[in-house]
């Protein structure tokens, strides 16, 4: 279906514009007047451009964005709040919204509404872009008349998660930049440097130091052969790839980040204060338990960690209580497990799960405010050892050399 870029004026005389899917440039103009836009100007895409930006979405350019998710969020509670038709209120979203695919996305949602359909279903449509989880609280929300109230929890859920990773970002930015520094700078030294020195060290034949041997080979190797490292690393980022794509590897390598030094316990709570927090907000959404676990397990993004909360689920359907199946889960910690035990005795699980994640991102924050301590003492050794190496290798046979012409004169 070819795609037609538009400008035109909503009711209140606002610019818009945008590209959509059509049959034709008068179907696409009935479209616009039905969401209440008059358009000025429509032309066709061409081919060029149509073919790029299709293979800019297929590696995943252009998602809307979590801050995207969250502005629409609040734009949805907002209109829903105001009491401002859905239709009404989803075309001024679209109309004002910066990123390219979620406003054509929007588009169709607004299509599906016109036809009949509910919005959890249009949502639905689109799971790289509205995950399970968001499409259930609002199915629920639906369903209970209070959808205002189930986009401001998105709105507050989404907002905590961004605080998160930018607090996890902003704590390995300095040792990611060290290591890349680190990386850099071997990079110049073996390729660059050390095949300077390449005479020189000839000049004293096989008596060369162990260090200056190792460090010579590898700068023989790479700059001699440097399709050959490059086409190994393609091939390991490859592999990797293709390891964690199959259930089995994406199991082991997602247990693995929960149980790496450092970090593994950062990751373990941060998920578990979004599984607590979502536990919590579809709880208190009106879910039913045993289908708000399987909705959670699915929205973890760790494979590990889904399989916890299924067992979770099939105890809570077997009708064992939740304090007593989260001990056999092996996902909450001690302190944790009495404050859910406390919110089923009192009729409050809800409030308990909130306090849980709360407790587990106030942990999470301590962890973060400590990491640079904590990796530091190991970027210190990995440069210490580098220099060590680099000036063992260098240095030694020119220290030789000295002494011998030392020992002549």
């Amino acid at each position: 279906m070819p795609v037609f870029k538009y400008n035109g004026r909503t009711a209140r005389g606002d610019a818009v514009a945008g590209s959509f899917e059509s049959d034709s440039p008068e179907q696409l103009a009935n479209q616009l007047f039905a969401r209440g836009i008059t358009p000025i100007e429509i032309k066709p895409v061409e081919a060029s451009q149509d073919v790029v930006a299709d293979l800019w979405r297929r590696i995943g350019g252009g998602r809307p964005t979590l801050t995207d998710l969250i502005l629409f969020s609040r734009q949805m509670y907002s209109i829903t709040k105001a009491g401002v038709p859905l239709l009404r209120g989803l075309t001024s979203i679209a109309a004002s919204t910066p990123n390219v695919l979620l406003r054509e996305v929007l588009g169709s949602v607004i299509d599906q509404l016109q036809g009949g359909r509910e919005l959890s279903f249009a949502f639905g449509r689109f799971p790289d872009v509205f995950s399970k989880f968001y499409v259930s609280v609002i199915k629920v929300g639906e369903s209970s008349g209070t959808l205002e109230t189930a986009f401001l929890r998105m709105y507050e859920y989404l907002r905590m998660e961004k605080r998160i990773k930018d607090k996890v970002k902003a704590a390995l930015r300095y040792p990611a930049t060290v290591v890349g520094a680190i990386a850099i700078a071997i990079g110049i030294i073996t390729m660059f440097v050390l095949p300077k020195f390449a005479p020189i060290f000839e000049s004293l034949g096989n008596n060369l130091p162990w260090p200056t041997r190792v460090l010579m080979g590898t700068s023989t190797f790479v700059s001699g052969y440097w399709y050959i490292v490059l086409a190994m690393l393609v091939a390991a980022v490859v592999g990797f790839k293709l390891f964690v794509r199959d259930p089995a590897g994406r199991y082991r390598w997602d247990k693995f980040k929960l149980a790496a030094p450092i970090v593994g316990g950062i990751v373990r709570r941060a998920s578990l204060a979004q599984i607590c927090r979502s536990f919590a907000l579809t709880l208190e959404a009106g879910l039913p338990a045993i289908q708000a676990l399987n909705t959670i397990a699915r929205a973890t993004g760790n494979e590990y960690l889904t399989e916890r909360v299924l067992a979770l689920r099939d105890g809570v359907e077997r009708g064992e209580g939740l304090y007593r199946t989260s001990q056999t889960a092996g996902l909450f910690t001690p302190l944790a497990l009495q404050m859910i035990a406390i919110g089923e005795e009192t009729g409050a699980l809800t409030e308990m799960l909130s306090e849980v994640a709360e407790f587990y991102e106030r942990e999470v924050d301590y962890d973060l405010e400590n990491l640079s301590a904590a990796i530091e003492p190991l970027l210190i050794v990995a440069v210490g050892a580098m220099v060590t190496v680099l000036a063992l290798g260098v240095f030694l046979p020119l220290w030789d050399m000295a002494a011998g012409a030392g020992g002549l004169s």
